[in-house]
């Protein structure tokens, strides 16, 4: 393997990781995994320690050409840290600019960065999509600290002269995938009965291998120089389809029971759950128009696909 090295931060996670794979695969770059633990990519490729919080050797980024900025502190559904703000900032604010900072020093060419379409804020009106044009309204601290790390990277570009490149991805499924999706698929695969059959929204997703496919599009592609990218699978789903369709990919029937999205919003909201009504019951559409133009790309990855690739590694883990 003797293309230009890539570095990979977060490696060890669902996006990372992938990332990491699809390089080995392609043998068209030479990947190196930073991470924060061990990996099963240690004796794939060249593996160097890496922490959001801690200072940045010289030797990580030694011959690296395009970094890829995977890691990051996530959105999660319970926060515990008493100003999650601060904490936010402190990972994916203060950690990618002390990256970005010595990887324009060590003379990486190219910088990465895998953001979030929470940048743009958290619902849409059905049919009017996010676009990468539109101004950002990031809602909650996770966002805010994407957009604040994205400016930041915008201005070290224009000190530097180091290329920057923006992903933005809505919710990444396929195998693997933990959170919210395996939880539905478990409920899908167990037959339990749920109130999301008669949910009218729009949503867009992107497979994994969809996403890790635009990444590495953006690694040499020189129309990338300086862009924010939207991505998705190029369909967009209401939830009550996209339950009918993992169950499918489940070898399943979806139960699914129609009550009126309102009815559940509202009986959300008096225990607390609003967000997840949200989540559930809202729009969240983004046009990757653009970005299909800018780069001449387009997902290699069926929605049907993907979902059967999901669902597979389900049932290989939950067999074993």
């Amino acid at each position: 393997m003797k293309g230009p090295q890539v570095l990979v931060t977060g490696a060890t996670g669902f996006v990372g990781e992938a990332v990491v794979f699809r390089l080995l695969l392609d043998k068209k770059f030479t990947p190196v995994a930073a991470v924060r633990a061990s990996t099963r990519l240690s004796g794939l490729c060249r593996v160097v320690p890496f922490d959001l919080d801690l200072p940045i050797g010289k030797s990580m980024l030694e011959g690296v050409a395009v970094v890829i900025h995977c890691a990051a502190r996530v959105h999660v559904m319970n926060e515990t840290a008493a100003d999650s703000l601060a904490a936010f900032r402190k990972a994916n604010v203060e950690g990618t600019v002390r990256l970005a900072r010595r990887a324009a020093e060590s003379g990486v060419k190219r910088f990465i960065f895998i953001s979030s379409i929470k940048v743009n804020g958290e619902s849409t009106v059905r049919d009017m999509p996010f676009k990468a044009t539109d101004t950002p309204a990031p809602v909650d601290p996770y966002g805010v600290s994407k957009r604040e790390a994205e400016a930041a990277l915008m201005q070290i570009s224009l000190e530097t002269g180091m290329e920057v490149v923006v992903i933005r991805p809505p919710l990444v499924y396929g195998p693997g995938v933990k959170a919210n999706f395996l939880s539905m698929m478990r409920w899908l695969d167990r037959g339990v009965p749920l109130p999301l059959g008669a949910i009218n929204n729009q949503r867009s997703l992107v497979a994994l291998g969809n996403l890790t496919d635009l990444v590495v599009t953006c690694i040499d592609n020189p129309a990338a120089v300086g862009q924010v990218f939207l991505v998705s699978d190029g369909e967009d789903l209401s939830t009550t389809q996209l339950l009918h369709r993992m169950a499918f990919a489940l070898g399943k029937v979806a139960r699914l029971l129609p009550v009126p999205s309102g009815l559940l919003r509202v009986t959300a909201s008096m225990v607390g759950k609003s967000g997840v009504a949200e989540r559930l019951c809202g729009s969240l559409q983004v046009d990757i128009q653009p970005t299909r133009e800018l780069l001449g790309w387009r997902p290699p990855i069926s929605t049907e696909k993907a979902l059967r690739q999901a669902a597979a590694h389900y049932r290989d883990k939950e067999t074993r």
